[in-house]
């Protein structure tokens, strides 16, 4: 299963495995889609609670139309689609928002079966103020895979800016319950109404990757409530702290992405 380059390696469980291999070797693909499906469970975090790494919707993107077509005999389109995701995730990690839609676009035109699970491209239509196009992303993904905590908070924030905060709460997409502490708080907030700070505060010793789930998704909270600098000194805390710094997450990218689209610098 080809995994991208650019994202953390998981764990590889040896019943996990073995399932995935029956996958590939199995004759009769009738239900090809409920093990997909089954595969995208997971929110995209690295890092369950009390858990090691391990296999994440993130990782598995864009691994759709490879066990697909490893049981139907695929075909050069659905190939190059996967190799188009690729350099759309390596063009956005690289700060150039434009060419990773335009390779995004492409892979769903190569094979249009990629649109329901291409949470990456909702992400850079944010970022190109697309706010609709980007909402739509994310719930046709979130239709797909119905306990994506962040699909709906990003959702929501693409909503917020096109018809306000009361509105897009209104139509807050409602998802399972996520096993990552910090992103159940996360998604408390955005749903309900919360305090962002007090969000920072109740991870701000804790895990690395939970401090800085909390500083994102804080400033993202203020950046939907048009409140700068708010947004500004707990995404740029973000950046700047050592998962921010170290890890290879595609939203530890997309934190320096935002800074950069925001023209924002610590300095």
């Amino acid at each position: 299963m080809a995994l991208t380059h650019h994202v953390l390696k998981p764990t590889i469980n040896p019943p996990l495995f073995s399932f995935h291999r029956s996958l590939l070797t199995s004759k009769a693909p009738l239900s090809v889609q409920t093990h997909i499906n089954s595969l995208f469970s997971t929110p995209r975090g690295h890092y369950l609670q009390n858990r090691a790494p391990t296999f994440t919707r993130r990782l598995f993107i864009p691994s759709v139309s490879g066990i697909w077509d490893a049981l139907t005999g695929g075909n050069n389109n659905s190939r190059e689609a996967v190799v188009a995701i690729r350099r759309g995730m390596l063009l956005f990690r690289q700060g150039d928002v434009v060419g990773s839609v335009a390779e995004f676009d492409k892979a769903i035109e190569l094979d249009p079966r990629q649109k329901a699970y291409l949470w990456q491209r909702g992400l850079s239509l944010y970022y190109l103020d697309r706010f609709e196009e980007g909402a739509e992303q994310f719930r046709i993904d979130v239709a797909q895979n119905p306990n994506d905590t962040e699909e709906s908070i990003w959702c929501f924030l693409c909503e917020a800016q096109l018809y306000g905060v009361d509105e897009a709460r209104n139509r807050f997409l409602e998802v399972g319950r996520d096993p990552r502490p910090v992103m159940r708080e996360a998604y408390n907030m955005f749903k309900g109404g919360g305090d962002p700070e007090k969000l920072v505060a109740a991870f701000s010793s804790g895990r690395e990757n939970e401090y800085f789930y909390a500083s994102l998704y804080a400033g993202l909270f203020y950046e939907s409530q048009k409140k700068a600098d708010a947004a500004k000194f707990h995404i740029l805390a973000a950046c700047e702290s050592p998962y921010g710094q170290r890890s290879d997450d595609y939203m530890a990218a997309l934190a320096k992405v935002h800074s950069l689209c925001r023209n924002w610098s610590s300095v």
